[in-house]
Parts: C-alpha cells; sequence; structure tokens
C-alpha cells in the first residue's frame, strides 16, 4: 500500500524506509522510535504489519502533540488544517508569521502542521528560546487540504489503538526494550552541527550514546542506527566505534542536491549501524564490494 507521511521533515527516512525494513525481523512485539521525527518508519512498517505495537518519542513536545492529533482526532485536524490553508491567501507571509506567532505561544497541532507544511525545505529551525522560527516557501501554499485529509487519516488508520505517544529523553525510552522488540534510532544528525543543531532542541553527545548502545548490546536488544554518512569523499560525522561490534549497512541514499547546485555528481551514502543481536537473527555474513547505483552493504544474508 502506498504509506501516508502527514508530517514533512527534512531528513526523513521516508526515501530509505524500503530497503531499512528488509532487515527487520519477521515477528517484532513493539517497534521503537526514540528519535521519531516525522515517524517514517514506523508508519513503513505499519503498513507492512511488521509489529504488533508502535512508539513514538521525541523530545519536541509539540511535534509529539502534533502525533497524537493525528492518530486519536484525526478528523478533526484535518478540517483545522483546511481551515488555516485557505485563510492564507490574501498575504501570505504575514499570514504565515501570524501562524508561527501563535504556534510559539499556543504549541497548537494544527498550527505546527501547517509551518511544517509551509516552511523552507520543510526543514525545522528554532532560536535559542526554543521558539520556532523558519520562514516560509514563497513558492509553494503547502499541501492541498485534500491531499493533507488522506495523509492524516491515512496515518491514523495505521497506528490507532496500537501507538503509544512519549517525550522521554530517549536513554529512557530504550530501557524500556525488551529481546521482542526492535529500536530504530535516528538521532540529532552530527555530520554538520554537531552537538547542536537548531533543527532539534537537544543534541545527542557521542559518548554518551555510545554507552547506551553499549548497554543495549548487554542486554540483547535487536536496534538499528542511522547516524554516520558520506558524499563523494567527505566523511559526515564520527562513525560508532568497532568495540559495539555492530554491523554496517551502506545505503545509496541518491544523488546529493547541494553537490549538483556546486557542479560535481556525487552520491549520499547513509551508514545504518545493526545490532549483534539484530544481525545475528538475520543471519549476515561476509563483506563484499561496493557497486554503485544500488543499495551498499558491508554485509549479506546467507543463502
Amino acid at each position: 500500500m502506498r504509506v501516508p507521511h502527514p508530517i514533512p521533515y527534512q531528513g526523513s527516512k521516508r526515501n530509505l524506509a524500503p530497503a531499512i525494513l528488509t532487515y527487520f525481523p519477521d515477528r517484532i512485539g513493539t517497534l521503537i522510535e526514540p528519535f521519531a521525527g516525522s515517524a517514517a518508519l514506523t508508519l513503513a512498517a505499519a503498513a507492512r504489519g511488521l509489529a504488533a505495537r508502535y512508539a513514538i518519542n521525541d523530545l519536541n513536545m509539540p511535534l509529539i502533540h502534533l502525533w497524537r492529533a493525528i492518530i486519536e482526532a484525526p478528523e478533526k485536524l484535518a478540517r483545522q488544517y483546511e481551515t488555516l490553508w485557505r485563510a492564507q491567501h490574501e498575504d501570505r507571509r504575514q499570514y504565515y508569521d501570524q501562524v508561527r506567532d501563535k504556534f510559539n505561544r499556543t504549541g497548537r497541532p494544527d498550527c505546527f502542521l501547517y509551518l511544517l507544511a509551509r516552511c523552507v525545505k520543510a526543514s525545522v529551525r528554532y532560536n535559542a528560546n526554543g521558539e520556532f522560527n523558519q520562514s516560509p516557501d514563497n513558492r509553494r501554499l503547502g499541501a492541498l487540504p485534500s491531499t493533507m485529509r488522506d495523509h492524516i487519516l491515512g496515518a491514523s488508520r495505521l497506528l490507532h489503538g496500537k501507538t503509544e505517544c512519549s517525550t522521554l529523553d530517549y536513554k529512557e525510552v530504550v530501557a524500556q526494550a525488551t529481546a521482542d522488540d526492535v529500536v530504530y534510532m535516528d538521532p540529532p544528525y552530527q555530520g554538520v552541527c554537531g552537538e547542536r543543531d537548531p533543527r532539534y532542541l537537544k543534541g545527542v553527545v557521542f559518548d554518551e550514546f555510545v554507552e547506551v548502545l553499549e548497554s543495549l548490546n548487554l542486554r540483547n536488544i535487536k536496534y538499528l542506527v542511522s547516524y554516520d554518512g558520506r558524499t563523494g569523499e567527505r566523511v559526515h560525522g564520527r562513525k560508532l566505534p568497532e568495540r559495539l561490534r555492530l554491523h554496517l549497512i551502506e545505503l545509496d541514499a541518491g544523488r546529493s542536491s547541494q553537490a549538483t547546485l556546486l557542479g560535481r555528481d556525487e552520491i549520499t551514502v547513509e551508514s545504518l549501524y545493526l545490532s549483534p543481536a539484530l544481525a545475528e537473527a538475520g543471519q549476515l555474513r561476509r563483506p563484499y564490494p561496493h557497486r554503485a547505483a544500488e543499495q551498499l552493504t558491508l554485509m549479506e544474508r546467507k543463502k
């Protein structure tokens, strides 16, 4: 089925989700996303019926409020979005600023959804006070109300009655995982801005993150991590240490739009790390050479 995506989010794993899901086990108790964002993996997994339950977590409280509205009150949210969308046509920039101010005062889910649909490159930005401060993309009006309604109702149908939403620290969330669960982690991107990134309300400290992964290994938890990568010869971010015994998968994320603008023909490769427990469950083994224009991997499944 076509996977609904009501929340536009820069950096979403929407396009890579089918490749990432190939490394999931056949039966999952709860699929846990501690850094959910647009929850692209959760939606893709739910569309395939891969887990009995889902856990969506993010420290961005308005984002989790939006997810709860999508799941629990989809018709109401769709109507509210349509009202905001249809009122924008006289002075779109002034109207956007008014909605942004209202969101920063109230945290209303419908205002947040409208801003995400209208802001530049669907890219969230916050100032030092934690206020949403991204500008609008004046070339577009955001998703049509009918399109947004389909995505909202579709996501609700997939997740209603079997999804828990929370705003906990990621360490608390992964501590709840059991051997029957799978944890997918896509933490704040550390390739450009380090541990302070205006796209996120709070960064992730590298050494603390490694300690958390070590604790999951000790508990034999199955998890996947999207964490670093490269564009051409440029490497983004620090690789996770070898002592974690992770299995590295390299996924072809396509041609870099930024490199194309600069006249370079470069492919972006994103790293996906599999925990020892997950790799063992999937019977992954020996490396083989990289090949262009296809999924890149350092491991392959047993025949």
